[in-house]
């Protein structure tokens, strides 16, 4: 496939002639991170001036834009990566427009000698990442792309006949089989820092109108959430002091705190799986050796999840199981996918679990797979209706896990539940929230005449999926 899996992670480097005192330009991207990174690293070995810059995408074509709550949780990070930046001596350079013409129009500009970043692993994004390494390397600029956001490489972890796993367990066996993950590195002592040239256009943070404002909703997010590296490291170290020993048992109950809450902080990567795998490798012991490895087993799905990307570069839109393209939606509900978006469906579980997401930006695991079933398989609801709503309302959506999950629940993915698993919400209440405590916390009306009405009958529209299914299995 084409992208950058032939760059290894040493440094390849042209001849840089007149280049020689030019500036090294890392590029972060959803790495905003100073330890543990890979690219910001090997510039400040160069012993050249470090230019660190941020381009801002919402032109590119096919390249997904982050969604709103997404983008609360960019700028925050953008603000922190910046801070820390600065106490190295250098700063972050914001830039906006296609990212291919903003880069190569930088690093001339710069007269920069090299360009370092972390890789990534959508299709669109490689295609990017290509045309620029190709294009500073024809002019003589040292380019390279280094590993820094995935434990394993997509292309080191395949079958025996040299495929891409399409199943979790021996995929993850075989990641723990393959040599153990790099240990992580310390950020740089300093930077000597580069100014940017006065020709460019750069724009500030505030100028990219990342958070709302007109209702400005994110109150619950703030309550919620601290982003930032700092606040990451101290949410790790919290999570291996206090929960990981019983993450096992607790993981699947809603109304108990006992979740990582680092989903956000590997998608804009203020940690490094890397640092969490090593983390949590030295704080096991007798007592946390259970929690620890059903733990890392939730970063190995993070890892499938990237490497099916990988292979599926349109894993937002297309099915990878094309027989489901055949599935007969019926016309769209407007009425019952707006009950869904706002919580008020009826169903406890769900509205609570939609109310939580709109909320804080996110939603527990379990509940997300109640839901997403929920709309799938009752309401007959296209699953990319749902990705959609979750890319903009989760502070942890990201291009891999947002869509192969919502596949996942669809029957239409990698290691895909089968369609027939039809998740009922009123039995999954009752096995994980059985006191109700995370149902009342966000639907404070249950129980009373003010809850609405369920507005689909479950064990009707159970059969109604049911037979939608056996359709699609005759079609094949």
């Amino acid at each position: 496939m084409s992208g950058e899996r032939s760059t290894t992670t040493s440094s390849t480097t042209a001849s840089t002639d007149s280049r020689d005192d030019g500036p090294a330009v890392v590029w972060f991207r959803d790495d905003l991170r100073v330890a543990d990174n890979p690219a910001l690293s090997a510039a400040a070995r160069s012993g050249r001036p470090v230019l660190c810059v941020f381009v801002w995408d919402d032109e590119t074509p096919d390249l997904r834009v982050p969604g709103a709550a997404s983008r609360w949780w960019l700028h925050h990070s953008l603000a922190a990566l910046t801070e820390s930046l600065e106490r190295l001596g250098a700063g972050l350079t914001i830039l906006r427009g296609p990212s291919e013409r903003v880069m190569t129009d930088l690093l001339e500009t710069a007269g920069a000698a090299a360009v370092f970043w972390n890789r990534r692993y959508g299709g669109v994004e490689r295609h990017i990442d290509e045309a620029i390494k190709s294009a500073a390397r024809d002019a003589g600029r040292e380019a390279t792309s280094f590993a820094a956001n995935l434990l394993f490489e997509p292309w080191t972890i395949r079958t025996g006949q040299g495929t891409a796993f399409s199943v979790y367990t021996p995929f993850w066996r075989a990641c723990l089989s393959a040599p153990e993950p790099r240990k992580p590195g310390p950020a740089p002592d300093s930077l000597r820092g580069a100014q940017a040239p006065s020709t460019l256009q750069t724009v500030t943070l505030d100028d990219l109108g990342l958070l709302p404002t007109h209702p400005d909703w994110a109150a619950g997010l703030r309550e919620a959430w601290v982003p930032g590296e700092e606040a990451a490291h101290e949410q790790l170290e919290r999570f291996l002091a206090e929960d990981v020993g019983d993450y096992r048992e607790q993981r699947d109950v809603p109304g108990v705190d006992a979740t990582s809450r680092l989903s956000p902080r590997l998608r804009w990567g203020e940690l490094s799986p890397h640092q969490v795998w090593h983390a949590t490798a030295e704080r096991r012991d007798r007592s946390t050796a259970q929690g620890a490895s059903t733990f890392l087993s939730e970063v190995g799905w993070r890892e499938f999840a990237y490497h099916t990307l990988f292979e599926h570069p349109d894993l937002a839109t297309v099915n990878i199981h094309r027989e489901y393209d055949s599935f007969p939606w019926p016309p769209l509900d407007d009425s019952a996918l707006r009950a869904w978006h706002q919580g008020r469906t009826g169903i406890p579980l769900v509205d609570a679990g939609m109310r939580e997401l709109w909320t804080t930006g996110v939603m527990h695991n379990r509940v997300r797979m109640v839901t997403a079933s929920f709309l799938i398989k009752n309401l007959l609801i296209d699953w990319r209706l749902g990705e959609q709503w979750f890319w903009d309302t989760l502070v942890d959506a990201d291009p891999a896990n947002n869509a192969f999950n919502w596949q996942w629940i669809a029957g239409s993915g990698a290691d895909a539940a089968p369609y027939f698993r039809v998740f009922n919400p009123e039995l999954q209440r009752e096995k994980f929230d059985a006191h109700g405590d995370y149902v009342r916390r966000w639907v404070p009306e249950w129980d009373t005449e003010e809850y609405p009405e369920p507005i689909v009958d479950l064990k009707e529209t159970r059969r109604a999926a049911l037979a939608a299914y056996d359709a699609v299995k005759r079609s094949r």
